[in-house]
């Protein structure tokens, strides 16, 4: 019972209409004899045992198709001419013993007499049968083929995704990690109220980091948070010569998006904008809704096109905004690309996402505030 439960519904399926279309074919050829050429009822009983037979073969040629697919073309066509030629004799012989044998015409001769006439008249349709057979197990395979590399595709790209996230979290990379411990480092002569808070934030940093996985949508506002404890530590770096402005749209602040989506294009501005210049900068991250969309935009007044290594989404312009690029493309469609503009007065990245109010959830009042 185990085995039958195991077999896929296709092939149960493929087997009971097989069977249907001969009961059909055996019913409908059966009357048309009865009623032009003869009107004796065990031709019936005839067809019955005929058909019985063949939906016992017809599971035999599915498991003999099964074990030649494991061969050659040439081998299975030379396999399926013999399998023909078998269910002709074997067939053949049934309606022999039906017939012939048991109306007392036993022999050699009668049995060889008797397939022969089949192959000159109706014994033609026992080749059709198993043809058909054997056309229905290539279709059902050829199906299925597609469907496994549809599936493999599937596979490869949810792969390709949990990569693309990967990627996304080395962007908090050793470089930042090895500044960070070196502000803790300097801060704890000076002020350990300081370097404990600077802890608090890398530890917050990195759980938000670890805790992001496969498509998991976050709100903004926690995506948010984390962008914060990223500029604070990098402030205490940088101190004076970098400024933050947030322009956030309350409304947007419960939208959900991928985690991690902000921090490649502020750490890009940072360490390509605002550190190389003598004079530092300014990043302004601005979040605003138009109607059904909503408009994310990172800018900086940094050294934009000056700058050695000039941000324009090619190879050339780093990992970051590339993989955020794929990762907005492959979740939002090839609309939600970045669009990065860079000129002598420092350079911008933005993009669109689609706004569901129905996938929305307000944000509590604590959480606001602390938004702003």
């Amino acid at each position: 019972m185990k085995f039958f439960e195991d077999i896929p519904g296709i092939w149960k399926r493929a087997y009971l209409w097989l069977c249907f279309w001969y009961a059909l074919n055996y019913g409908v050829g059966t009357f048309i004899e009865y009623e032009l050429n003869t009107h004796h009822t065990y031709i019936f009983w005839n067809a019955l045992h005929l058909f019985n037979a063949l939906c016992i073969l017809i599971i035999g040629i599915f498991f003999y198709s099964n074990w030649l697919f494991q061969f050659s073309v040439y081998l299975q066509i030379t396999g399926h001419l013999v399998g023909a030629m078998l269910h002709f004799l074997i067939m053949g012989s049934l309606s022999y013993y039906l017939e012939n044998y048991v109306e007392g015409y036993i022999g050699w001769d009668f049995w060889k007499d008797h397939l022969v006439l089949l192959l000159r008249a109706e014994g033609l349709h026992f080749h059709d049968q198993y043809i058909i057979t054997v056309g229905v197990y290539y279709v059902i395979r050829y199906f299925q083929g597609l469907q496994r590399q549809e599936m493999e595709k599937s596979e490869l790209t949810l792969k390709n995704r949990e990569m693309q996230i990967s990627l996304l979290k080395s962007q908090i990379n050793p470089h930042f990690l090895f500044n960070t411990l070196n502000s803790i480092n300097t801060l704890i002569g000076s002020s350990k109220e300081q370097a404990r808070k600077v802890i608090t934030q890398l530890s917050d940093i990195f759980r938000y980091a670890l805790d992001s996985h496969g498509d998991q949508m976050v709100k903004l506002i926690h995506e948010l948070d984390f962008i914060d404890n990223y500029i604070r530590i990098q402030q205490v770096r940088f101190g004076d010569r970098m400024k933050f402005v947030k322009q956030v749209d309350f409304s947007c602040l419960s939208v959900k998006i991928p985690p991690m989506i902000l921090q490649p294009l502020v750490e890009n501005s940072v360490k390509y904008g605002i550190a190389p210049k003598d004079d530092g900068g300014t990043i302004i991250l601005t979040v605003k809704r138009f109607n059904n969309m909503i408009y994310f935009e990172v800018k900086d007044d940094g050294l934009g096109s000056n700058a050695k290594k000039v941000m324009d989404g090619t190879p050339s312009g780093g990992v970051g905004l590339t993989n955020t690029d794929k990762r907005l493309k492959s979740i939002f469609g090839p609309g939600s690309g970045l669009r990065i503009l860079s000129n002598e007065w420092g350079y911008t990245v933005s993009f669109f996402i689609p706004f569901e109010d129905a996938n929305q959830e307000s944000v509590p009042v604590k959480e606001l505030n602390k938004a702003v």
